[in-house]
Formats: C-alpha cells, sequence, structure tokens
C-alpha cells in the first residue's frame, strides 16, 4: 500500500478547513461537497479522470489549452458522460506543442477563457476521487489557473497511474540484472504503462482519449496488483 512508503494526507480534514478558509463562492462550494470517507474501499469510489493539454510543460509559464475528463469505477468506464474543453491560453501558443497535440491557433479562436468553464469543471470534479497519470501537470496547472482568475488556488486528492506504475515496477524489479545491465528501468509513461497490461494503444496527447487510457489503465492496475477492497486512504496522495 502506498502509505507504507509515504505519511498519508489528511484530505477530510484539509477540505473541511478549506471549506471554511475559502473566499469564492466556487471553491466553498467544491470543497463543501467533501470527499469519500478515508475508508471507503477502492471498488466503491466513484473516480474522476482527467487529462490537460498544455502550451508546455512549466506552469509558470504555460497554460491549459485542453481538458478531457471522464467518470468511471473499477468495473465500468462511463464514456456517455465524459466531457472535453478547448480552453483559450493567455500566453503565445508554442510551436513546438502543437506538433505534440496537434491544437492550433484556429482551433483556440474561439475558444472561452479558463474563468468560463471553471463552474462547469469544479461542478464535475467534486465529491470525486481525481485519477491522473503524473500529477504534477493537473494539480499544478488547475492551482494557477483557477489562482490568475479568482485569486484562490485549489488543492486535491489524486490516484496517479504514473506513481502506482512506479511502485509496480520496482516490486518487480530484478535487482541484481538492474545492477549487472546498467540499472535500465522500463517507461512509466502512459501508452507503455497500457501495453504490459494488453489494453489497445489510443492515439496520445488527445486530453480526453489520454483521460479514457488512464482510467483503464488504474481498472488493470488494481485488478492485477491490488485489493480492490483496500481503503482509498491507501492510494490517494
Amino acid at each position: 500500500m502506498l502509505n507504507r512508503l509515504e505519511k498519508a494526507m489528511d484530505w477530510e480534514r484539509i477540505f473541511r478547513a478549506k471549506k471554511e478558509d475559502s473566499h469564492h463562492s466556487l471553491l466553498a462550494s467544491f470543497y463543501a461537497k467533501g470527499l469519500p470517507n478515508k475508508d471507503t474501499l477502492i471498488e466503491d469510489i466513484e473516480f474522476l479522470a482527467m487529462d490537460f493539454e498544455t502550451t508546455g510543460l512549466d506552469p509558470a509559464k504555460d497554460d491549459i489549452i485542453s481538458i478531457g475528463i471522464v467518470p468511471f469505477q473499477l468495473n465500468r468506464v462511463y464514456l456517455n458522460q465524459s466531457f472535453q474543453w478547448t480552453i483559450s491560453p493567455r500566453k503565445q501558443l508554442n510551436e513546438s506543442s502543437v506538433v505534440i497535440h496537434g491544437i492550433t491557433h484556429s482551433d483556440l479562436e474561439k475558444a472561452p477563457d479558463m474563468s468560463e468553464i471553471i463552474d462547469a469543471l469544479l461542478s464535475r470534479m467534486a465529491g470525486k476521487v481525481i485519477v491522473v497519470h503524473y500529477n504534477p501537470i493537473e494539480r499544478e496547472f488547475l492551482d494557477k489557473a483557477i489562482k490568475e482568475r479568482i485569486g484562490e488556488g485549489i488543492v486535491f486528492p489524486v490516484i496517479d497511474t504514473m506513481y502506482l506504475e512506479n511502485l509496480i515496477r520496482k516490486r518487480f524489479r530484478n535487482r541484481l540484472l538492474d545492477w549487472l545491465f546498467g540499472g535500465s528501468t522500463e517507461s512509466v509513461r502512459l501508452g507503455q504503462s497500457r501495453e504490459r497490461y494488453g489494453l489497445p494503444t489510443y492515439t496520445p496527447h488527445h486530453a480526453l482519449t489520454d483521460a479514457i487510457a488512464t482510467a483503464e489503465l488504474l481498472q488493470a492496475q488494481m485488478a492485477y496488483h491490488f485489493d480492490p477492497k483496500s481503503p482509498i486512504k491507501d492510494f490517494w496522495i
């Protein structure tokens, strides 16, 4: 379990404090919705997989340009409730990033500012456990984007499928072979992680597709390596 490796965050306490301290109604409502009890079993949790496409990788200099979300549980992905937003960045679109995600200047011409979708996004996030692949992107970019628009940032727990995959790979790695052959490790990128579970190949760097891919990856990780009757407190960070 994750808590054997790092100290667990008391997210219920954090949300109660944030509810009292938040000055903006949108964030106060988000925190008021609360979280599942920390002892709720993973198999009973309602998750929301989330993925961002951005103008670059530095939240201090770059912006979100696309958000994909899909609700799911361990036995089902609710594709009919999935959603994607394209968002106009405040910073110049980086041409090199266009090559990666395929979102162009013309795609963003009529896209709304992040301020116009915060309410809808937080409404969908509220009460759910967020699942991402590499949490600094979604956490840091969303915190910065909201802070720039309403003067207050956001915190929330996540299950990070990249972090989980790292733990799984360390568990199975042969330390002697690592030493003999230079300590090479397997990739824990989203696509390569999915391949290990026989999951289908999706076109990468599309926010909604990557959110769906992340949801399916967590389902596979739990099925192969963890007990679905474990409490959520053992996995969220």
